[in-house]
């Protein structure tokens, strides 16, 4: 795992070296063992390249970055891991190419030779890459199918900038660093900014599955890879049920044993929920020795903390377990660091103990494997079982629904803080979402701030009247003509899942130079999921069903019928204490009414409220805290 940046100037000016290494030196964290630089100045264009070395394959000098073909024509630097590049580069040796290094790197650079950038959809695994050819004079960049690694840009007309992370482009001081007012808007409705956009106008994302060139000044960007629209599976006979457990099993579990391979120590996450289980359990059928194991738990947070659950799946397959427990004042502190490492405002508060499990997995290992994904594909979130209570829902006479049973739920007190707070939350969120469209009870479920909220909350300089999330999740729900569960988790998969989950893991983890992989992310993976109808997934009122029924004999009893929770912290109870500071630093009268973004009066009663007990909107003011906190240490 790697940092990568770069920079095209088409003034006829030569790339300063000094800012490619500040821009490379931003990213120290993500590969501290070795760094580069490549520069070329030929004619009106000048190209410069920037590398931060992560060593996982090949600890050599050979798999320094950038890295040439033999001719030196053909320039790369790389963020991520190929797996299966030891049969790529079979292929490529029969064909006569070369090889100096054992790098699954430079198995990219022939491939390239070979076949040009069409030979960048036959790669496997997660990947972020810029290829830079001196005879066209010509860059590609390209991201992995589903999103795993991050990959930004800077376009002005006449300089074009790429980095691992928007910090390295605003290394150069001609960025400019205008706030995009329908990010904003995007992230106040759903927490996070989707591809393609970022916070900052003329910063973009390169979206998932996607290759974009840059010759001459023309940026030319086109898809490689997404999920076919054919219809899925017919759920009626028992037998195609169990040809389908039969090849999903085979399949993931050769994703597993790919991403097994590494020249460091390796171990995986061990949440104790079903999708790490799962992995776990593959790893554990395929390794020579035990697996090393990591479970986060909370000693004094007794509804958060999960160890007993990994503790069993440890057990089972007698991994080399090991548990990190910590109290809430350990993780307390821990949340300075996670607000001041933001690249642009993110409000998932998971990143807290994701940056936790990552800082102490690392002391330990290198690599480590990860169950993410698998509720995106196998229809995990409690979201989509509430398409499946919607149809029941419709059943009671609506003068019942709208009447009597919509307001006396809506008008109880809620709480992220108990149970059963926390499940009267649940209701009204699927009462609010109740919509009579698919897509507007998608987006209703989705959505953290509605548009009422956003026009008062927000000053009339960055408000604006185009909403573009829900279009955003229309056109996903749109994409595939198959089952309502399947449409919904193609949406996950093309919008959350790379701007919220994915985005979350690499930043977190990589603050650490910890690399995790995702198998059940491999795209291959990902394409039967979707040839499985939704009818499979949510089954008998249970989440998940195929997917477990296909592992059930790898894990424990205990996993097959458990509800899913959560990755999450008490947040609305620690506002209201050891927190509070944060509310009074970045969300003071001073401090709004000085920014001009939002208005006070509206934070003010939101503040209020939470203090109250009236209900938990502790979801919106974190994500007001997290943009304040990331905008006082980029903006100003």
């Amino acid at each position: 795992m790697c940092g990568i940046c770069g920079k095209l100037d088409f003034t006829g000016s030569p790339v300063d070296e000094d800012l490619l290494r500040r821009m490379t030196g931003l990213l120290v964290h993500r590969g501290p063992d070795d760094s580069g630089v490549y520069l070329r100045h030929q004619g009106n264009v000048s190209c410069g390249l920037g590398h931060r070395r992560l060593s996982i394959i090949d600890l050599t000098e050979a798999g320094r970055q950038p890295m040439c073909n033999e001719d030196k024509t053909v320039w790369m630097v790389f963020n991520g891991e190929i797996y299966n590049f030891a049969a790529l580069r079979e292929e490529l040796e029969r064909k006569g190419h070369r090889f100096i290094s054992r790098t699954d790197s430079e198995v990219i650079l022939h491939l390239f030779e070979e076949e040009g950038s069409a030979g960048i959809a036959r790669l496997v695994g997660m990947f972020a890459l810029a290829l830079w050819s001196e005879k066209r004079r010509t860059l590609v960049l390209a991201r992995d199918h589903v999103g795993i690694k991050p990959l930004v840009y800077y376009w002005d007309g006449k300089k074009f900038l790429f980095a691992s992370e928007i910090k390295s482009l605003l290394a150069d001081p001609t960025v400019r660093k205008e706030i995009d007012l329908e990010a904003l808007d995007l992230y106040l409705s759903l927490n996070y900014i989707p591809a393609p956009h970022t916070i900052f106008k003329n910063i973009r994302k390169l979206r998932p599955g996607h290759i974009l060139t840059v010759c001459d000044g023309v940026l030319k960007e086109e898809r490689f890879w997404d999920i076919a629209p054919g219809m899925p599976a017919d759920a009626s006979e028992a037998r195609d049920f169990e040809e389908t457990k039969a090849t999903l099993f085979r399949t993931l579990e050769e994703a597993v044993r790919s991403q097994m391979v590494a020249d460091v120590p390796l171990g995986a996450f061990l949440s104790g929920g079903i999708d790490s289980s799962v992995i776990v359990g593959l790893m554990a059928r395929n390794a020579s020795r035990p697996v090393k194991t990591y479970a986060i738990g909370f000693k004094d947070m007794p509804m958060y903390d999960e160890t007993a659950y990994a503790r069993e799946v440890a057990a089972f397959h007698q991994t080399e377990h090991h548990e990190i427990m910590l109290n809430s004042r350990e993780i307390i502190d821990t949340i300075p660091a996670v607000l001041a490492s933001l690249d642009e405002p993110f409000g998932d508060s998971s990143a807290v103990p994701t940056y936790v499990v990552a800082r102490e997995t690392v002391r330990d290992v290198t690599v480590a494997l990860s169950g993410d994904g698998g509720d995106e594909l196998f229809a995990g979130y409690r979201m989509y079982k509430g398409e499946a209570w919607y149809r029941r829902y419709c059943l009671i006479p609506r003068f019942l629904r709208a009447g009597l049973l919509a307001p006396a739920i809506l008008s109880l007190p809620d709480s992220r803080d108990n149970k059963y707070g926390e499940h009267i939350r649940r209701i009204k969120k699927f009462l609010r979402g109740a919509k009579e469209t698919l897509a507007e009870r998608v987006f209703a479920w989705n959505e953290l701030f509605n548009p009422e909220s956003k026009k008062a909350l927000l000053t009339d300089s960055y408000g604006t009247d185009h909403q573009l999330a829900p279009e955003l999740f229309a056109a996903a729900l749109n994409r595939l003509p198959t089952d309502p569960i399947n449409r919904m988790l193609y949406a996950d998969l093309k919008i959350s899942l790379p701007a919220d989950m994915l985005w979350k893991v690499d930043m977190m983890s990589m603050r650490h130079s910890l690399e995790v992989r995702v198998p059940l992310l491999d795209h291959r993976v990902c394409e039967l999921a979707f040839r499985i109808g939704g009818e499979w997934k949510i089954r008998h009122g249970r989440s998940k069903y195929v997917f477990i029924e296909t592992f059930k004999d790898i894990l424990p009893k205990s996993l097959h019928h458990r509800p899913k929770w959560g990755f999450e912290m008490p947040v609305s109870r620690w506002l209201k204490t050891d927190l509070h500071y944060l509310i009074e630093n970045h969300l003071s009268r001073e401090r709004i009414e000085k920014q001009g973004i939002f208005h006070y009066p509206v934070i003010e009663s939101l503040v209020e409220n939470l203090m109250h007990d009236r209900t938990d909107i502790s979801w919106q003011i974190w994500n007001l805290i997290a943009f304040q906190a990331w905008y006082e240490s980029t903006m100003q």
